[in-house]
């Protein structure tokens, strides 16, 4: 039986590592790195909220965050455009995520 060993990537400085699935989505988890900046954002405030009641507040290992990779990805380019945008007032936190 072959050994695998699981290799850690650094994570630069002001960045974070997180796994993104569903318990019920059979597909496991996939990991992103996100700026630590998003967990201040009032739309990833949510998400973090339901992955509290979901797994609890004190976890070991990477953040799991309970919610499908396509409405991650939508999260994240939403949190982008308005960091990119902050002139213009974009109405997004009535954002729905289907999953999360």
């Amino acid at each position: 039986m072959q050994e695998v060993v699981e290799k850690r990537m650094k994570v630069k400085k002001g960045w974070l590592t997180v796994k993104v699935g569903n318990l019920d989505g059979g597909d496991g988890y996939q990991s992103f790195t996100i700026p630590i900046s998003y967990l201040y954002h009032p739309l990833f405030s949510r998400l973090l909220e339901s992955a509290g009641e979901v797994y609890g507040f004190r976890s070991s290992g990477p953040l799991k965050l309970p919610c499908s990779v396509d409405d991650f990805l939508r999260l994240r380019w939403f949190i982008e455009r308005e960091l990119h945008h902050q002139s213009h007032t974009l109405r997004i936190h009535n954002f729905p995520l289907l999953s999360c």
